[in-house]
């Protein structure tokens, strides 16, 4: 996310909350990708600092910003007076923001098809290695850091990233690892009521496990293989457990915008802005706030700011906000992340899909898909539920998708329609190996134990 919400309207009762949810609901169907990618400077395969290189002069993170400002004519956002995003408020509604290790992350901007999220996304890679190519830096499409440590990790300079820094160790072990050293691809869609709204957070919720596995991309740490194929998808599993996972409630009867309201409103805090600044009132109750009894800030009252800005800090693997959003996944390369959009897009947008898919997972209970949960990362496409593999599982997926697409009949100016975007992903399938299986095999084989060429193979 580049940018809070800023809408200073008191919260006076919890229906406002649930209001703000339900105003999401809306007949489009859009498609949005998102995507973090890890800089690096090509020669010494180094992290890039916000302010450059002071060894070499060479400029780092804010000069990527900047230079990427002037070639799109995208408004900086400033943080202390310090560049850490670009929106662009005059054309699409896309934006570029900051992880708080300098994940670049492009926020793609919601959009009727698919194509037109590949045109984004290249354009938005086109003019990222424009700005990046004369600072010698490039970008890693790996869903985790696959050689740095904490330590060597850069800090990008927003003030909620110091809040969420300071109270992560409190809640788990993997939390820095999750902010500093990981990066996703996410796709945004849309519902147009409560109870589509339930039908496609229950169908995603579900499926989320076998699109860990489509979208295995991250098998390093520290320079060696890290036993997992999605490290990221690992470290997940024990960063803040009240505010991540699978949302066994969302599959209760009675779920809808209330429930979910609930469900957050238990969620601690991590901060709240007024003005330009952040404060931190992390481990606080957002109960608490509303009632002006808030211990870190006795007396404030909740808006609908801060309300908008505690659901972006809710990270479960699938996330409502006035739109529904894929977590589970690594980033990976251009064709990957697109693919996502599709994936999702071809289930969620054809109601025969949604129901096909509804069906597939409708056998299994709580316990079932959190223990597929806890497998995924480690095992991939050999992980079973309900006595069948996520191979399996992953090839009707695709083929529910495939169908939904093709009944969605949107064509691209060669004629063809949205369902060309999952070919990676049936390669990835028949041939029974995640993207994370090919990179181990390189690692043992051709790359002789070294984790450096990983740096030429798996950048943009």
């Amino acid at each position: 996310m580049a940018r809070d919400t800023t809408d200073t309207t008191p919260i006076t009762a919890r229906d406002d909350l649930v209001g703000w949810i339900a105003e999401g609901c809306k007949p489009g169907q859009s498609i949005g990708i998102e995507n973090e990618k890890l800089p690096f400077y090509r020669d010494t395969l180094a992290p890039v600092p916000y302010d450059g290189d002071p060894a070499t002069g060479r400029g780092g993170i804010r000069a990527l910003l900047d230079g990427l400002a002037e070639r799109q004519g995208w408004e900086r956002i400033l943080d202390d007076g310090r560049p850490i995003g670009l929106a662009d408020d005059a054309g699409t509604g896309g934006a570029v923001s900051l992880e708080p290790g300098g994940q670049f992350e492009l926020s793609g901007a919601p959009l009727k098809t698919v194509h037109e999220s590949k045109a984004e996304l290249a354009a938005h890679l086109d003019a990222l290695k424009a700005v990046a190519e004369p600072l010698g830096i490039g970008f890693l499409a790996l869903g985790a850091s696959p050689k740095w440590t904490l330590a060597e990790a850069p800090v990008m300079p927003k003030g909620r990233y110091r809040i969420m820094a300071g109270y992560m160790p409190k809640v788990g072990t993997r939390g820095l690892d999750m902010m500093f050293r990981t990066c996703t691809a996410q796709a945004n869609l849309d519902f147009s009521s409560e109870a589509d709204m339930v039908a496609k957070l229950r169908v995603s919720l579900a499926l989320q496990p076998i699109a860990t596995a489509l979208f295995a991309n991250s098998p390093f740490k520290h320079g060696k293989p890290s036993g997992y194929l999605s490290e990221r998808s690992h470290i997940w599993r024990d960063t803040d457990n009240a505010r991540a996972g699978m949302m066994a409630f969302a599959f209760e009867p009675g779920m809808g915008f209330e429930r979910y309201v609930d469900y957050a409103l238990d969620v601690p805090l991590y901060f709240l802005k007024r003005g330009d600044r952040y404060h931190d009132v992390s481990g606080g109750s957002f109960r608490d706030l509303m009632a002006g009894r808030l211990a870190a800030m006795p007396g404030e009252r909740a808006t609908l700011s801060d309300w908008a800005n505690h659901l972006g800090t809710i990270f479960p693997e699938v996330r409502l906000k006035r739109y529904l959003e894929m977590r589970g996944e690594d980033v990976g390369s251009a064709e990957m992340i697109v693919a996502l959009g599709a994936l999702f897009g071809g289930i969620f947008y054809d109601p025969d899909a949604l129901q096909a898919a509804s069906d597939l997972v409708a056998p299994w209970t709580a316990e079932m898909r959190q223990d597929l949960r806890d497998a995924v990362p480690a095992e991939g496409f050999r992980a079973t539920i309900g006595g069948r593999t996520v191979r399996d599982l992953a090839r009707d997926m695709l083929a529910i998708s495939r169908h939904g697409l093709e009944r969605r009949g949107l064509l691209d100016a060669g004629g063809r329609d949205e369902a060309q975007y999952l070919a990676p992903l049936d390669a990835l399938v028949e041939r029974g190996q995640t993207r994370a299986d090919m990179l181990l095999e390189r690692y043992h084989g051709a790359w002789n134990g070294s984790i450096d060429p990983v740096f030429a193979e798996c950048a943009y």
